[in-house]
């Protein structure tokens, strides 16, 4: 079994050392609790003060990324999450993964840029998909508007991922989209989809929360509310192979239909 914690904060707007403190005290938590792994949700670290991107970026190794690391090492658990990356004069939404020794096991800078939040006026986009062999099984990362683009995630499930982390800050107004697709994703991936949104409010939007851990056949194993909260899931990544040779989609694809001519 895989003991795990969503972080679902409330995120203090441009404001890292608060927010980092949060982390802290959540990190030491889920390591008592005995989790191998604690996710963040998308900017955890500043929110989205995208316009003041280079007091909060940092090129991966330094800043928030070596505090993450150090802190991973400190508790013995790995943690995953989005912040600010500095990379060649530009600033990326980036998820990072440290394994329980706080060494970085995998990079994720964000493919899909969501033009409603502006992303795309401050950010640069990522070039690729990112899958990584894990203590729990292969995992694939995504973060937050990526969720609409099955493509993705039926390239991870092809390529043998067991589960997908996603870091997120979702509005609540659209939060039935984002209930909706995360079990979408699990069940025609047959899949776990690792899910971490962020609650409370920035710059006049009110973010949803209900971070969740869905399983393959699409039910909730935990699922939050829209208050901000430290959760705990329990999960048997066997069940993956169970339902796939239970309702053997992937044997049953027809790559000739669907590809173009």
């Amino acid at each position: 079994m895989f003991k795990l914690s969503l972080a679902q904060m409330d995120i203090k707007l441009g404001d890292p050392e608060a927010n980092f403190t949060l982390a802290r005290q959540w990190t030491a938590e889920a390591a008592q609790r005995g989790s191998e792994l604690i996710v963040f949700p998308e900017l955890w670290s500043s929110g989205y003060d995208l316009e003041n991107w280079q007091k909060h970026a940092s090129p991966l190794g330094q800043g928030m990324f070596a505090s993450l690391s150090d802190l991973a090492a400190e508790f013995k658990i790995g943690i995953a999450g989005s912040i600010l990356e500095a990379r060649n004069g530009k600033a990326y939404n980036t998820l990072t993964l440290f394994d329980a020794k706080g060494e970085q096991r995998a990079v994720y800078r964000k493919v899909h840029l969501f033009r409603l939040m502006e992303e795309e006026k401050w950010l640069a986009p990522g070039e690729e998909s990112v899958l990584v062999e894990t203590n729990w099984g292969k995992t694939g990362l995504a973060i937050c508007y990526d969720l609409r683009f099955v493509e993705l995630f039926r390239k991870y499930a092809l390529a043998g991922a067991k589960a997908i982390i996603i870091p997120a800050e979702w509005p609540a107004r659209r939060a039935a989209h984002w209930q909706t697709l995360l079990r979408a994703r699990a069940i025609e991936n047959q899949m776990f989809i690792i899910a971490v949104n962020r609650v409370g409010e920035s710059k006049g939007e009110i973010f949803g929360g209900h971070s969740a851990v869905i399983d393959p056949w699409g039910e909730a194993i935990v699922e939050g509310d829209d208050h901000q909260s430290l959760l705990h899931a329990e999960i048997d990544m066997g069940l993956v192979d169970e339902v796939r040779k239970r309702i053997p989609i992937f044997e049953d694809r027809r790559e000739d239909v669907y590809r173009d001519e």
